[in-house]
């Protein structure tokens, strides 16, 4: 007889009658001579009885261990009374064993199945068994919908789903790609894309209008809790809007995936914030609005103090003097304040002063605690406690040094210190931030690279500052960020030839360089290209964010670990001499592995 449905969505309607279900025995209970069996499937569990009236399948009841898969045929009853589980869909009922049949034994597991406090090496090791776990199957399925969600929508809004290519060529200006070496063209390489970026735009120059894929894409770069080799992205691109029209048919994307995939009613429109206002405000380009604290900007009156550490920051071309206001931060320990101190090194900052606020009426030493207060004059301290709007009993935190340093050390602490001492508000909060720097400095390559990517356009009437003034040119850029992760970032796109080479130029990429790498692109702007823009938004980040998960690892089937390895199957491995020589590789002595012959 073949299954009637799945355990975990039997209930009251099947009273009386015969049931047959399949799955992983979770659990067996002997119960002075009647056995209970928990039975699993993908939805839920159903308790199954076996009574020793029924010699044949009690025996086969009495031999069942953990995860033997089986199918079981019985009749629904109801449970004894006082027996009941409300938080399981199957809680009224139980099912009598008519006969049980034993699909495959199983060996004992490394771990049980409702054991979640497992090292995450134990659970890639045994990846199959953790997905049989009931939080990793829950997170995997709302995986399912939030994907579901996405096509459904770009559907009903004309969008084709079309693949592009995975063996790609090399375009360095990214992140580190993975090379695929060619057998056919001796010494030629693939690299695996970083997006479809280029694909999706020459989609548009041919005339598909709305464009979207769920793809994956690949970067050879360090790895993190939201980051992997490969992952994957729902790529947009769509012709003939202009930015707000972009960003008004995306955020229903979002508004439609949070409402589908939990039930959660965002705001209508998203709030809207400029990368210049995030920074100043959050230090951050992807804000925790959760968080309600603010860095306060001090640069200019640091200017005119003689406390080196705060006028040296002040007067760099790129430096920074900023405050962070902790309401209530004067009951801070030493040691916590040293831990903090840490922890901002962690992104270059070489120190964290501070100053208790004991009496804000009393701006120097009388009412403020800290070893800074004798630099500083009573007019300045007083402008301090003015513009942070500290109040007696708080403390202020103190960022001195290039922007970006002070930026990312606040802006962490910042969020650190809100979740910590229960500054973060419940919920989600949502916003775009928008006009984002069309380059920046790259230090080691002395000389600007781009902010997002080089096919960016700029905002009408900074095309002339890619010359001029690079550094305050900004992009029709946008980012849509969720506490405080970026869940998808696009621009409007550069579809006209000579904007392209002109950006391309302020990146220094030669005139040779540009046919070369991107003379494709090139051609293809000169046959009439749509205007046009487009996003990607990281599936696996949204769908971490949705189930609260800690790392991106929670989301994905079969994930690869912070030093790129699949510890399941166990790779990247050595191959052997033969594969090596139709590739024309010859790894070098003393840094290959271990080889199998």
């Amino acid at each position: 007889m073949k299954r009637t449905d799945y355990c975990g969505l039997v209930d009251r309607r099947y009273l009386g009658q015969s049931v047959t279900l399949t799955g992983w025995v979770h659990r067996r209970r002997d119960h002075g001579g009647v056995i209970f069996v928990d039975l699993r499937d993908r939805e839920g569990l159903v308790q199954v009885v076996a009574d020793p009236d029924r010699a044949a399948t009690f025996a086969v009841a009495e031999s069942l261990r953990h995860e033997f898969c089986v199918r079981v045929t019985g009749v629904v009853r109801p449970r004894p009374e006082g027996t009941t589980n409300t938080a399981l869909v199957s809680g009224e009922i139980e099912v009598l064993a008519h006969e049980i049949e034993v699909l495959n034994a199983a060996a004992t597991p490394p771990f049980s199945i409702d054991d979640d406090n497992l090292s995450e090496t134990v659970r890639l090791t045994h990846r199959v068994l953790d997905l049989r776990r009931p939080a990793m199957q829950r997170n995997l399925r709302l995986r399912y919908k939030a994907a579901m969600a996405t096509r459904r929508y770009l559907d009903a809004h004309g969008f084709i789903d079309i693949e592009t290519p995975i063996l790609y060529k090399s375009t360095p200006e990214g992140a580190r790609e993975f090379l695929v070496p060619s057998r056919i063209h001796h010494g030629q390489f693939y690299a695996l894309p970083q997006s479809p970026q280029l694909f999706k735009q020459m989609l548009m120059v041919a005339g598909f209008d709305r464009y979207y894929q769920i793809v994956k894409c690949f970067r050879d770069e360090d790895l993190r809790a939201d980051r992997q080799p490969e992952f994957t992205q729902i790529d947009i691109e769509m012709s003939f809007m202009d930015e707000l029209e972009i960003r008004a048919l995306m955020e229903g994307l979002v508004r439609t995936l949070w409402k589908d995939a939990l039930g959660v009613d965002l705001p209508d429109p998203l709030p809207v914030m400029t990368y210049a206002d995030a920074i100043r405000d959050y230090g951050s380009d992807k804000p925790d609005l959760r968080v309600p604290l603010k860095l306060t900007e001090l640069t200019d009156i640091m200017k005119t103090v003689d406390f080196k550490v705060f006028r040296s920051a002040a007067d760099l071309a790129q430096g920074r003097v900023a405050a962070l206001r902790v309401p209530g931060g004067g009951k801070l320990s030493r040691k916590e304040i040293d831990d903090y101190t840490a922890f901002v090194a962690i992104y270059g900052a070489r120190g964290l002063a501070y100053i208790k606020v004991n009496d804000a009426a009393a701006p120097d030493e009388t009412g403020l605690q800290s070893p800074i207060v004798k630099f500083l004059s009573r007019d300045v301290l007083a402008e301090i406690l003015r513009r942070t709007g500290a109040a007696n009993g708080d403390l202020v935190f103190f960022g001195a040094d290039r922007d970006k340093v002070v930026n990312d050390a606040l802006g962490a602490l910042r969020a650190k210190v809100g979740h910590e001492h229960g500054f973060a508000e419940a919920g989600w909060r949502p916003l775009w931030v928008v006009d984002f720097p069309m380059f920046e400095y790259d230090d080691e390559r002395k000389g600007w690279v781009a902010r997002h990517h080089p096919f960016t356009a700029p905002k009408d009437g900074h095309g002339d500052r890619l010359d001029s003034d690079p550094a305050h040119a900004l992009a029709k850029a946008y980012d849509v960020v969720m506490n405080g992760w970026e869940i998808g970032g696009g621009s409007v796109r550069i579809h006209r030839p000579e904007m392209q080479a002109k950006v391309f130029a302020a990146l220094g990429i030669g005139a040779d360089d540009q046919r070369r790498k991107f003379g494709f692109l090139l051609d293809a702007l000169q046959y009439g290209a749509p205007p046009h823009g487009g996003i990607a938004f990281g599936l696996d980040r949204i769908v971490t964010l949705m189930c609260g998960a800690e790392s991106i690892r929670d989301v994905i089937a079969f994930p690869k670990t912070q030093r790129g390895q699949d510890l399941l199957v166990d790779t990247p491995t050595a191959v052997t001499e033969q594969q090596l020589r139709d590739l024309h590789i010859r790894v070098r002595a003393s840094d290959a592995a271990p080889r199998t012959p």
